[in-house]
């Protein structure tokens, strides 16, 4: 899932908790709502160490000759 998933799920989330007055009987739209929010931000937490990981620059390695040729 890419951070717009991530985003996705965040606002139909907070819609569901915030926005509706649905009630039902078998389903409680409000816990529904907030556990999309928390997934959406635990996705967009991971989607961004691992992009970060990805990023990191490796400083290269110098390989040093020795000009002496043993004489």
């Amino acid at each position: 899932m890419g951070i717009g998933g991530c985003i996705a799920l965040i606002g139909v989330g907070a819609i569901l908790t915030f926005a509706t007055d649905w009630h039902s009987d078998s389903v409680n739209l409000d816990l529904v709502g907030l556990i999309m929010m928390a997934v959406g931000i635990i996705g967009i937490a991971t989607f961004t160490s691992i992009a970060r990981r990805r990023r990191a620059v490796v400083a290269p390695t110098v390989v040093q000759q020795d000009d002496r040729r043993g004489f």
